[in-house]
């Protein structure tokens, strides 16, 4: 990743690894309302709704599974065998029984995708919790709050926060400056760390009555930010992981739409406050009429009764800039220049609503048709990241991951912190994993000829040959044709001398 080796992760073979290794020892095809029907029902493991392939027990478990059935069995080397025999019956086929239960249950909420949904389910489920705490349930500063929704509210943010801790800070084997620093390459871990930030900020500034006002305010901000964090659960989609980074490029656009149109909102904005209200020295109502109205005018929202001298009403106003700046009275529209006001938001329309608008649109194009190549490239290195996220994630989504923070935390102790990395293979794996790169080789090899074989340029250079050929022997042929000629020709004018010397020699013997 660090190498932006986008290509790499875009190849069919990785991304097969990387599918296989989503849907864990599942079937690729199981349906997604399957998995969330087994994730609120988990006695369905057990039963047939869900598919496994063929896999392998670890040591001691001799366990081997085909669409939901299990055979007890000696290890074999190889994984697609089919099933020696059944499970005996008796004592030993209880315990065999029991252990294909734990068996399926490890298998089931250790596949990334069922962390994936989980996650998913329970993140749109804090978000209910967190829009219904800010419009119906926001209790004033304490002794009142916070209630019992915001505390439920407060829980699931610090397990929210201790999960970022660990992806920061205790993931891999690196030291912790260079985690921390891999951690915030990633901009949607700088998202999180964002919405954490606003939402500690929020929830103490709410605790006291001065700034109660502001800390609701902030949570609301932050709401939005934890809303907009769903956008990262489209880099698992197909169809809308790619449109997920020609957004992303479009933003760029807009930035630069945004400059071309400030400069012609100030330019207009300044002109026409100066021309209209030239006695107003209040600087939040300059500031308004110089931004604020111009950005609405853009969308069709044109205040005539206040620019239009024909018909600004008469009212209560007044050029005394005591009285303004004392709100005694509206400051008086100044009609001196009105029609120079009037040619310049006929401007101001022209070129903001027709021509900078359709250069956007022509931005947007533009960006859309050189993205568009590469968008899956980009789309497929994301969701390897995507991927790897979720497999190294504990199963239980937030608030109850917290309980799989304290078992890793106590396994670690018990170890003594020499805990063997989840990315160390074993040998079988070893084994298997150069086997399935000597096969995805071979496999881009051949493509990769049949590529060359079927480019256009191979084409032409075959057609070229093959022209070239033809023009030998046609070439080859006139050859054949000019000798045939030659000796045809010889061999009538040899005829013809014969005819000669016979007539001659005949008619010598008459005479005679």
């Amino acid at each position: 990743w660090l190498a932006e080796a986008r290509c790499f992760f875009a190849h069919d073979g990785v991304q097969a690894l990387l599918t296989q290794n989503w849907w864990g020892e599942m079937e690729r095809s199981t349906p997604v309302w399957k998995l969330l029907l087994t994730f609120f029902c988990p006695p369905l493991i057990f039963t047939h709704l869900i598919t496994f392939r063929w896999v392998l027990g670890g040591p001691g478990e001799g366990i081997s599974c085909v669409r939901g059935h299990c055979w007890g069995e000696a290890p074999s080397p190889s994984p697609r065998a089919p099933p020696a025999a059944s499970a005996p019956e008796g004592g030993s086929g209880g315990a065999r029984g029991s252990c294909v239960w734990l068996w399926r249950w490890r298998r089931f909420w250790g596949a990334p995708v069922t962390a994936f949904l989980g996650n998913v389910v329970m993140y749109l489920l804090f978000l209910l919790l967190f829009s219904y705490v800010l419009l119906l349930d926001f209790a004033p500063p304490p002794p009142d709050g916070p209630s019992a929704s915001e505390a439920l509210l407060y829980i699931w943010v610090f397990t929210l926060l201790c999960e970022e801790l660990r992806q920061g800070c205790f993931t891999g084997h690196q030291p912790l400056a260079q985690r921390v620093r891999a951690y915030l390459q990633d901009p949607w871990n700088e998202f999180d760390l964002t919405a954490l930030g606003l939402f500690l900020l929020g929830a103490v500034c709410r605790m006291f009555p001065r700034s109660y006002a502001s800390g609701r305010t902030v949570l609301c901000l932050d709401f939005m930010v934890f809303t907009l964090r769903l956008i990262h659960i489209f880099a698992v989609n197909k169809q809308l992981g790619p449109k997920m980074i020609i957004v992303g490029k479009m933003m760029k656009d807009v930035f630069l739409f945004l400059f071309f149109l400030a400069v012609w909102l100030v330019a207009y904005g300044v002109t026409t406050e100066g021309l209209l209200h030239p006695s107003d020295q209040r600087l939040a109502w300059i500031f308004r009429r110089v931004f604020y109205r111009p950005y609405l005018q853009i969308f069709g929202q044109i205040p005539l009764n206040e620019i239009d001298a024909a018909l600004i009403a008469a009212s209560n106003c007044t050029d005394d800039p005591v009285a303004i700046l004392m709100e005694e009275a509206e400051p008086c529209t100044n009609t001196y220049a009105n029609w120079l006001v009037l040619v310049l938001l006929v401007i101001f329309l022209l070129v903001a609503n027709i021509l900078l608008l359709n250069l956007l649109i022509a931005m947007f194009s533009y960006t859309f048709a050189k993205v568009q190549g590469n968008s899956d490239t980009y789309w497929k290195s994301q969701r390897y990241s995507l991927i790897l996220e979720y497999h190294n994630r504990p199963a239980l989504a937030p608030p109850f991951i917290i309980i799989s923070h304290l078992r890793q935390l106590l396994l670690h102790r018990a170890r003594g912190g020499s805990a063997k990395s989840p990315r160390d293979l074993s040998p079988e794996q070893d084994t298997q994993l150069l086997t399935w790169e000597a096969v995805q080789k071979e496999n881009h090899l051949l493509a990769l000829g049949r590529q060359k074989r079927d480019s256009n340029t191979e084409r032409l250079r075959r057609t070229s040959q093959k022209v070239d050929q033809a023009l030998k022997q046609l070439a080859e042929m006139r050859e054949q044709e000019r000798r045939l000629k030659t000796l045809e020709t010889q061999v009538q004018a040899g005829g013809t001398k014969d005819r000669r010397w016979g007539d001659t020699w005949g008619t010598k013997m008459g005479l005679s």
